[in-house]
């Protein structure tokens, strides 16, 4: 796969198989374990405005055109869930300055969320909206619906404005995500975005890129002529 940065959405397979009540071949759409380069699946829920302190709703209309990371959660009234958002909010003006929208959801109510921010101190003055998944379906549609438990594995999709799936990461309950790290990999994906380059690892403002769309002939099996390690790890 070539480092392009205008990406195109992938679309899931179809796979033709038999009914065996009717004999008619019936089409069921398979899609793999990631979200990445997947458009954004279409979702409308209940939620809690914390700015406002009203119940509202979300849908991925409301995110067209934008940035987005979508953050899922295994539950209110945990441990490492109101760290993580915590730790988002107290970044809510980079994200903003970004023109990032965030939204945390979980399989609880609306009414669970709102208690959950009124009660939990380190939810004190959140600015987020908290997503209300109770039907799980879009924890299921994003692929990280622990079906037999009903709740969500700790999810988060970055989106472009063009509504692609540009990364995620998905891990299990016990350890927590980092937010320097996710403002970090934003900033290299609006960047790349807007200047067709690519981002080395690591990458940061100020830091070399890799200039895929001049220089690709040149660079093939040669990127250690263009960055070294030293430059990489700094």
């Amino acid at each position: 796969m070539s480092c392009d940065v205008k990406l195109k959405p992938r679309k899931p397979k179809k796979n033709i198989q038999p009914n065996t009540d009717n004999n008619v071949s019936e089409e069921k759409k398979t899609m793999s374990s990631t979200m990445v380069r997947r458009e954004m699946p279409e979702f409308e829920m209940d939620a809690f405005d914390s700015k406002t302190g009203h119940y509202t709703t979300v849908s991925s209309k409301d995110y067209e055109g934008k940035w987005v990371a979508i953050c899922f959660y295994p539950a209110d009234f945990t441990f490492v869930c109101p760290t993580e958002i915590a730790a988002m909010n107290a970044k809510y003006d980079e994200f903003q300055a970004m023109g990032v929208e965030i939204l945390p959801v979980s399989v609880d109510s609306k009414f669970s969320h709102k208690r959950f921010v009124e009660t939990e101190p380190v939810l004190a003055g959140l600015k987020l909206t908290m997503g209300a998944d109770t039907t799980q379906q879009v924890s299921r549609d994003f692929g990280v619906l622990i079906e037999e438990e009903g709740v969500a594995l700790r999810g988060r999709f970055l989106f472009n404005p063009s509504g692609i799936c540009v990364a995620q990461e998905v891990q299990a309950d016990s350890v927590g995500r980092n937010v320097n790290e996710f403002l970090r990999q934003i900033e290299a994906w609006q960047y790349a975005t807007e200047t067709g380059e690519v981002c080395p690892a690591g990458w940061r403002p100020g830091k070399k890129t890799l200039p895929v769309n001049t220089d690709a002939e040149k660079m093939t099996g040669r990127v250690g002529d263009y960055i070294t390690i030293e430059e990489i790890l700094s």
